[in-house]
């Protein structure tokens, strides 16, 4: 078995009981030696599994990814190869849910914190200083994507008082709408106080937040995407916000990561970039790293 990602340390030791665990990054001299005589192969985010690693691969039967997205993975491949392909799709969606009203919070309400004594004017003005302009039980928020994460983040959105739509290829049951009006794609970038995307990385998703989708959404538009870097075209995204200084992005997700000099939104005051967290908690991390116990029953079975 081979491990290129951390897991949390109980998820491999329990593997590690049941059969021989290398943990190698694929960037290690061994990988390809190693890889030649794995049955399974245990990954993470940035690990590509496509058809040239499938073919150094003679052995493999399994690959198992620790976290949602399959993006990264040709299942295609996978399955031409007879490989089976397991992951851990609800894993993290309480913990990016959180993240998200995380952002909306820091976005909307100014605070800050004192660490020393200050006079009574100083106290005052501060007091002035961090009014929020509104609460968000004011705001519309739209959905793009109404599947685990994106209903999680209605719900939570309506629990707080906010008028909720979403939008999405799929019916949703009512049972999962959790109070949320279904929109038109129009209606939703039209309307949306705050615009929160929840889409996969399918090919019809790839830069699906262009220049023409930016062009219907409010010039005060509060922009967050937790999904997948690549549905956001960002130059489509700098020229909205240069044009609209009152509008903001907050973006854990970029294509590719680590973003590089150069990347068209470093350096806009309205633009907020965080390094892909929303699904840093120790439970999440705990959760997807169980993705052993899929991998060791797919081996078990064909024992």
């Amino acid at each position: 078995m081979l491990q290129t990602e951390e897991l949390s340390s109980e998820a491999s030791a329990w593997l590690a009981d049941r059969c021989e665990l290398v943990r190698c990054a694929t960037d290690d001299p061994r990988f390809f030696d190693l890889l030649l005589r794995a049955q399974g192969l245990v990954v993470r985010t940035y690990t590509r599994v496509d058809r040239a690693l499938l073919q150094r691969a003679p052995r493999l039967r399994v690959v198992g990814r620790a976290g949602v997205g399959l993006d990264r993975i040709d299942q295609q491949a996978c399955q031409e190869r007879s490989v089976h392909v397991v992951h851990t799709p609800d894993a993290n969606t309480q913990a990016v849910a959180e993240f998200v009203l995380a952002l909306l919070l820091d976005a909307t309400r100014p605070r800050l914190t004192l660490d020393k004594p200050i006079d009574q004017r100083s106290w005052n003005a501060l007091r002035g200083e961090l009014i929020a302009p509104n609460q968000l039980s004011e705001l519309r928020l739209g959905v793009l994507g109404m599947g685990r994460v994106g209903s999680r983040v209605a719900r939570i959105a309506r629990a707080i008082g906010m008028d909720v739509a979403f939008h999405d290829i799929a019916s949703i049951p009512q049972a999962q709408q959790h109070g949320a009006a279904s929109a038109s794609l129009d209606e939703l970038l039209e309307r949306s106080d705050v615009l929160s995307v929840h889409i996969d990385s399918r090919a019809t998703n790839k830069r699906f937040c262009n220049a023409a989708f930016f062009a219907r959404c409010k010039p005060t538009l509060l922009f967050i995407n937790t999904a997948r870097g690549l549905v956001v075209d960002d130059l489509a995204l700098a020229a909205f916000l240069r044009d609209n200084p009152r509008a903001k992005a907050l973006l854990d997700v970029h294509d590719p990561e680590p973003f590089p000099e150069g990347y068209p939104l470093l350096g806009l005051p309205n633009a907020h970039l965080s390094p892909h967290i929303a699904a840093a908690t120790a439970t999440a991390h705990a959760n997807m790293s169980w993705v052993v116990r899929d991998v060791w029953r797919v081996l078990s079975e064909g024992a």
